[in-house]
């Protein structure tokens, strides 16, 4: 994948951005696995902001039954924590190759962060969104708006978050969404933000960069 990118020093390490575009999911998944595996201690860590063409992916725990319709599109089993999601045009995707070990940071903060970066995202527009315990991700009422799924090896992680922006959710009808039957996903269009992904991104990146800063000081 080629890019620009820029450079952002915290406290804890220099962390470097790219904002890519819409990226094939396994060519993505490919660069995030040599990334990880070629990682020296003295690797700055990066964060990658993409789209996907549609695809359905399953985590490595996914269960087959989860997925009642395909509807052609492709359906990847891949390394990732979590069940079964879609991604497509119009979500915001970030990857997040940290060395949390580095970082002095857990998984689990990792996921509160990014769920926390979404929440700080939707109360800019005046949405009240919540985390839900033993069920990570960002929900509005009783609907997703944001899913994780992290991997980690050797102290660092990849993949990361999806945020729903602008797209067609019906895919997500042929699913149980992150494992669980008759759950409603939402976006933010539906909720009144008619913004461009590339906005939203920005505003993103804003956030979580200053999350990760305020955990490494």
């Amino acid at each position: 994948m080629k890019s620009a990118a820029r450079g952002f020093l915290s406290a804890a390490d220099a962390l470097i951005i790219h904002h890519l575009g819409q990226v094939d999911y396994e060519t993505a998944w490919h660069d995030m696995q040599l990334f990880t595996a070629g990682r020296e201690h003295n690797t700055p860590d990066e964060l990658w902001f993409l789209e996907h063409p549609p695809v359905f992916t399953l985590g490595r725990n996914g269960r087959q039954e989860h997925l009642h319709n395909s509807g052609g599109i492709p359906v990847l089993k891949v390394d990732r924590g979590g069940q079964v999601t879609y991604h497509g045009p119009g979500q915001l995707v970030v990857y997040t190759l940290l060395d949390i070990s580095r970082r002095q940071l857990g998984v689990q903060s990792l996921v509160r962060i990014l769920e926390q970066a979404v929440i700080d995202l939707c109360a800019d527009y005046g949405i009240d969104a919540q985390r839900r315990e033993k069920a990570p991700g960002v929900y509005v009422g009783n609907c997703k708006l944001a899913a994780l799924g992290l991997r980690v090896r050797k102290g660092c992680t990849f993949h990361g978050l999806s945020l729903n922006i602008d797209m067609d959710l019906t895919p997500f009808s042929w699913i149980d969404p992150c494992g669980y039957r008759d759950l409603e996903v939402t976006q933010l269009r539906n909720l009144g933000v008619e913004t461009s992904t590339r906005t939203i991104s920005g505003q993103f990146q804003n956030h979580l960069e200053r999350l990760l800063k305020t955990v490494s000081t």
